[in-house]
């Protein structure tokens, strides 16, 4: 036994500069490279976290723009067929008032044409039974001999 705590020994006595340089090499890289690398690693997380919280305010605020933008469309849209119907609304009373006035020109034209159409038959007629009492008698005279005369009757 004292044989092998004598080769540990003298293992571990050789191990020790070996440990020293690992222990060196520990510190150096922690010094030279693992302290660098995660300051730099930190700070690209911020930037990128920092800019990613940027992007989202800016995605917030665009949203926000898009609902005002799309809201005033709305009611541009609406104002528009408002407008539309105002001006439908308008035309139609206008087509009617235009229609309400030439169906009473009409109406004024068929009263004077009935009344113009009824002055002609009365003219006509009173013509009628003038000539119908001339031709009678024309028609008695032609008939009757020259002597005799036709009763009074007639007219």
């Amino acid at each position: 036994m004292d044989l092998i705590l004598k080769q540990l020994g003298g293992l571990v006595l050789g191990s020790v500069p070996t440990m020293i340089l690992f222990i060196l090499l520990i510190l150096a890289y922690n010094g030279l490279v693992r302290r660098p690398l995660a300051t730099v690693l930190a700070e690209r997380r911020a930037r990128t976290v920092g800019a990613v919280e940027q992007a989202r305010g800016a995605i917030a605020a665009a949203e926000a723009e898009t609902s005002v933008y799309e809201d005033k469309l709305r009611s541009a849209k609406a104002e528009l067929f408002h407008a539309r119907e105002l001006r439908l609304k308008q035309w139609a009373a206008e087509r009617e008032s235009s229609l309400a006035d030439v169906r009473h020109t009409a109406g004024e034209r068929v009263k004077a044409a009935r009344a113009e159409i009824e002055a002609s038959t009365a003219s006509s007629r009173s013509q009628i039974e003038g000539l119908s009492a001339e031709l009678s008698a024309r028609i008695i005279a032609a008939v009757l001999p020259k002597g005799v005369s036709a009763p009074e009757a007639v007219q």
